[in-house]
């Protein structure tokens, strides 16, 4: 279906295409330079001492894991409701991923539930940084050093957002982003591993590439999870339009929070920001009363063109979970109730406001 209002839309300008040109032009195909720089200008702005491209968001997660040694019969603590890949990404290891429930309110994952499923095997947690919002972070590191755990944020969604003031990314041991068309910023495929840990950096680039420390000289189990300098050319001049894309972006939001509270405040919540972080709006994610609501709501915009999704439906009720660790509803009851009542509503740095309005008036017809 074409849609004539997508969930997102990239926002991608002439000085883009320049700037793939040019890479192409120059025969700049593979990693290098233009790596090198993207990673170089990646770092300067979460704020850390290393970063590490790769080929997707995935791979980014899977090398964190791999880089601290993650094996069968380790655990590591996961949300639930989230992207499959989170914890897809531990079974990569042959390890066991072990979900928590999530704040009502934020929809991250909520850091005394992280504690109740904390054994003598679990060796990390990633709290995924939902639509756009960080984590409660400083609780969560607090309770992992206590415990001898590594922290690896899934920054996913949330380039640039703000914890008490430092980014996404530089919140704990290691950050993952994705840079998938539907994110802030976009280079195509592509991801990136932030970290302040030398050791584990090299680890990474090792992992990235093989396993080798030099050309033809493999030392460890490694992966081709490398980024090309074609996507790393579009990286660099989309991180430096990310901040205006954010502003954008939460310009948006407001106008939506507004039009929301004063129309359907009884039959629909927008999202919530926690005092501590600030939001940059991967995703707009809207509550309904019901599941019933929801649903009609997601056929009548739908009906209208209006692109929306369901995100995201829980984990560990996927087949391959339930198979896996026979997981059951019930189990996760604030993740089974988010889940049944959220609808992802466009935003991109470009909709218009007649197109808000748009959305807007097809909600309403569904309460009419």
């Amino acid at each position: 279906m074409q849609y004539k209002v997508p969930l997102a839309d990239p926002y991608i300008t002439d000085e883009d295409v320049t700037a793939v040109a040019k890479a192409v032009k120059e025969k700049k195909l593979s990693q290098g330079e233009y790596v090198q720089r993207f990673e170089e200008e990646f770092c300067r702005y979460v704020g850390v001492k290393r970063s590490v491209a790769v080929c997707n968001g995935t791979a980014a997660l899977h090398v964190a894991l791999a880089a601290i040694g993650i094996k069968p019969g380790d655990e590591v603590v996961v949300p639930s409701f989230s992207f499959v890949a989170t914890a897809n990404c531990v079974l990569y290891q042959g390890a066991k991923p072990v979900f928590a429930d999530i704040d009502p309110l934020t929809y991250n994952v909520e850091p005394n539930q992280i504690e109740k499923k904390i054994t003598s095997n679990t060796k990390a947690v990633i709290p995924v940084h939902y639509a756009g919002q960080p984590a409660d972070m400083d609780p969560i590191c607090e309770m992992a050093k206590r415990h001898g755990i590594y922290i690896i944020e899934d920054a996913a969604e949330a380039h640039g957002a703000l914890y008490k003031d430092r980014k996404a990314g530089n919140l704990a041991d290691m950050g993952c982003f994705s840079f998938y068309p539907n994110k802030n910023m976009t280079t195509c495929e592509g991801g990136m591993v932030t970290v302040n840990d030398d050791e584990l950096a090299e680890r990474m680039e090792m992992i990235r590439s093989h396993g080798q420390d030099k050309r033809y000289h493999h030392v460890i189990l490694g992966f081709n999870y490398r980024m090309t300098d074609v996507q790393a050319a579009l990286g660099t001049v989309q991180l430096r339009r990310l901040d205006w894309v954010i502003e954008e972006k939460v310009k948006k939001a407001a106008h939506y929070n507004k039009e929301i509270k004063e129309r359907f405040s009884k039959e629909v919540s927008p999202p919530y920001v926690a005092p501590d972080a600030t939001h940059v709006y991967m995703f707009y994610p809207v509550r309904f009363r019901s599941m019933e609501m929801r649903d009609k709501a997601a056929v009548k915009l739908e009906e209208k063109g209006i692109e929306t999704r369901v995100a995201f439906p829980p984990i560990h009720l996927q087949p391959l979970y339930q198979d896996l660790f026979n997981y059951k509803r019930g189990c996760l009851p604030t993740t089974e109730e988010v889940s049944d009542t959220i609808l992802c509503i466009p935003i991109y740095p470009h909709i218009t406001q007649e197109t808000q309005d748009y959305v807007i008036g097809a909600l309403k017809e569904v309460f009419q």
